[in-house]
């Protein structure tokens, strides 16, 4: 007998979609949560390279960050029209007022809130973030701090990510889903 999906114990929509800037772990805990709820885990940015064939950091370079959005923008509707899964959104993705929407008819959209000092931790040294190789990458988090997070803000759910192991930010966010589904 084959396996039953569990069903996602959301408010509306078929998919989580995760929010926040780079280092607060959209991938890594939507690829746990993914597993606990047995359905797919999606990863924007690397659906994005994969319909581009080339790494992020070479859409920035050679098209610039407006072409990135907008096959950011496609590549998301495209996801969210299909099964239920959890999706991790690049940073910027949420920034765009047509994707934004996009995500809020469709799906539920969770924040993953972290401090300056800890994305500033868990960044330092990755050169795979165009964002961050565009001046000293503290100031550019704080400088994406103060723009996104009032936006980020309107998600329908936030957790703080804290400096702390992955398995305990990954049952906050679990408890909070079990909340809201009750």
């Amino acid at each position: 007998m084959p396996n039953k999906q569990k069903k996602l114990p959301l408010p509306k929509g078929n998919s989580l979609v995760i929010v926040g800037l780079m280092g607060a772990g959209k991938s890594c805990i939507g690829r746990n949560l993914a597993a606990h709820y047995g359905v797919p885990f999606v990863d924007a940015d690397r659906e994005i390279e994969e319909a581009a064939g080339c790494c992020v950091a070479d859409i920035f370079e050679i098209y610039g960050e407006a072409a990135f959005r907008d096959g950011e923008r496609r590549v998301i509707k495209r996801i969210l029209e299909g099964e239920p899964c959890i999706l991790a959104t690049g940073g910027g993705a949420f920034m765009n007022d047509e994707t934004r929407k996009l995500i809020e008819e469709t799906g539920t959209c969770l924040w993953l809130k972290a401090d300056v000092e800890v994305l500033i931790k868990r960044t330092t040294g990755r050169k795979h973030r165009p964002l961050l190789n565009q001046g000293n990458p503290a100031k550019v988090l704080r400088k994406l701090v103060d723009e996104r997070y009032p936006v980020y803000a309107m998600a329908d759910i936030t957790v703080e990510t804290k400096d702390e192991a992955l398995d305990a930010t990954v049952s906050r966010v679990i408890t909070t889903l079990k909340k809201l589904s009750k």
